[in-house]
């Protein structure tokens, strides 16, 4: 996969999975495995090594990734959507689908 829709900093909604109807916002996507990471949704425990005197180890919470088609873009008037493209003067904007609004 080469192309995704979604970009770091938007707005999601957690589609399937242990934490579906959750939001949060796109912390970093992954093209090549084709994950994304967002704040606050999937959780996981995760067993740190201690690397320095100042650094201390121990069990640590962590945000784990998900596929990208577990997540939905949301629109701020219609919820989660899917996105089109539209051509603004010489720009290619990504709009709602439903309602037509620049995301």
């Amino acid at each position: 996969m080469t192309k995704c829709k979604i970009r770091k900093n938007d707005t999601v909604q957690v589609l399937a999975g242990k934490d579906k109807g959750k939001r949060g916002s796109v912390v970093s996507v992954n093209l090549k495995k084709e994950t994304v990471i967002v704040s606050g949704v999937n959780i996981v425990k995760k067993a740190m090594r201690k690397r320095s005197e100042a650094d201390q180890g121990g069990i640590a919470e962590i945000e784990a990734p998900l596929h990208i088609s577990n997540v939905a873009i949301v629109c701020k008037k219609c919820g989660p959507v899917k996105i089109g493209y539209k051509m603004d003067g010489d720009k290619k904007v990504r709009v709602c689908r439903k309602c037509g609004d620049i995301l």
